[in-house]
């Protein structure tokens, strides 16, 4: 695809109209384009959005995207963020145009989101075997000479059925050998000599290429920095001994790939020590949460608060509630729950409470429990809520933010709506 035409498919999501599918949009908005919408530069608090309602930072997420581009070009790393989280093809090419190598992305789903929008580098997370969705990719790859895949592979079965699929297809699937990351970790060959046989279950057939190693640190198990360091020295390891044994001869280029969004400081401390290969490596880092952060998981866990002198990303995401109700001094209830937060792995923050134009802390606000539709908040002594105030709150986990909500505002420090970012999961 070329870039007129993925130009084209991004303007046309600006072209669709407001109405019912879209939570959170004026009323009074209906059946205008998301573009005229845009255009009319609304403001997120007076007029006429209702809650509740999801949205972004301009300038935060201006920040996080300048500094991993900063970061990954600091440190020599490729960099593939993983398209997952938001599943926002306009993030996609703005990730790119911050110098990202391309989408790292998990199921054949988000790989033809990502190609009907124009990515042309994409890094699958994970094994494909379902013969039709690769039969779909060796039409793509025979379509476009431009386009680059390249998947896991962590079975020798995995690898037959792959070569089955794709007899006869006219490019071989670029494949990588996934490392586990420990016993009783997630997907991954857990020995060497076992990544050795699928290795050379790849190289007999005429299908699929290898093309280098990957794994995934986040899941070592009881994670600490010295076992990530240590899995990490195992994986660029393994591709030395891949390498010496002549299983990348012909390549232009090795790839080492690793990163989630916890441990990307030891990967560039790792990925810095590899020793001089036959060919180039490619260096592939794939954190993506960064692009929104949060307020909440990743926030405690960042490498940036190992090394700050680094940087420091900054939580994008707010969630907009009303309080609806005020049945006593100590509990009051807003309108979101898990429709619209993510919940998994902690609860909303109350962060701001703001009435009659003005904002201040939530203080003595706190988030005790979701239902449906309704936030459950205790309100101490020191709390001054009302119904029809409107709360806004911090999430945790950006991955099932973004899923929640179809389009999402993105509004500048004094409430400005400058554009709007339409997720496809």
């Amino acid at each position: 695809m070329d870039a007129a035409t993925s130009a084209e498919r991004l303007a046309a999501l600006m072209a669709e109209r407001v109405d019912h599918r879209f939570k959170g949009l004026p009323p009074d908005a209906a059946g205008l384009t998301l573009a005229e919408l845009a255009g009319e530069r609304r403001n997120l608090f007076t007029d006429g959005f209702t809650t509740p309602l999801l949205s972004l930072s301009a300038e935060r997420l201006r920040h996080n995207l300048d500094l991993m581009e900063t970061y990954t070009a600091r440190h020599g790393l490729a960099f593939a963020p993983h398209g997952k989280t938001s599943m926002a093809p306009q993030l996609f090419h703005r990730q790119i145009e911050h110098g990202a190598w391309g989408i790292t992305l998990a199921v054949p789903h988000q790989v033809w989101v990502a190609r009907h929008f124009g990515i042309r580098r994409i890094f699958l997370a994970n094994e494909l075997v379902d013969a039709a969705a690769l039969r779909r990719l060796a039409a793509e790859l025979a379509a476009d000479e431009d386009f680059r895949f390249i998947c896991y592979v962590d079975s020798v079965r995995g690898v037959e059925l792959m070569d089955a699929a794709l007899t006869g297809a006219p490019r071989p699937v670029d494949v990588v050998v996934e490392l586990a990351a420990g016993e009783g970790a997630r997907t991954g060959v857990r020995t060497e000599e076992e990544c050795a046989a699928v290795a050379d279950a790849v190289a007999g057939t005429r299908t699929l290429r290898l093309v280098g190693v990957a794994g995934y640190e986040g899941e070592v198990p009881q994670a600490d920095p010295d076992r990530v360091h240590a899995w990490l020295r195992r994986l660029t390891a393994l591709a030395a001994d891949f390498d010496k044994a002549g299983r990348f001869t012909g390549l232009d280029e090795i790839v080492v790939s690793a990163g989630g969004s916890a441990w990307f400081d030891a990967v560039a401390d790792v990925f810095a020590e590899i020793p001089e290969l036959s060919s180039p490596v490619l260096k592939l880092l794939r954190s993506g949460a960064y692009v929104s952060h949060d307020d909440g998981h990743y926030r405690k866990l960042t490498p940036f608060g190992r090394v700050p002198e680094e940087g420091a990303l900054e939580p994008a995401f707010r969630l907009w509630a009303q309080v609806v109700s005020r049945p006593s001094p100590e509990q009051a209830f807003a309108n979101a729950g898990k429709r619209d937060a993510a919940y998994d792995l902690d609860l909303p923050l109350a962060q701001v409470v703001r009435r009659d134009g003005r904002e201040r802390p939530a203080t003595g606000v706190s988030v005790t429990a979701l239902s449906d539709q309704h936030a459950w908040l205790r309100t101490g002594p020191e709390a001054d809520v009302e119904v029809g105030d409107w709360l806004g709150l911090g999430l945790s986990h950006p991955c099932t933010s973004f899923d929640k909500w179809q389009l999402i505002p993105v509004a500048e420090a004094d409430g400005t709506v400058v554009d709007y970012i339409r997720t496809f999961f």
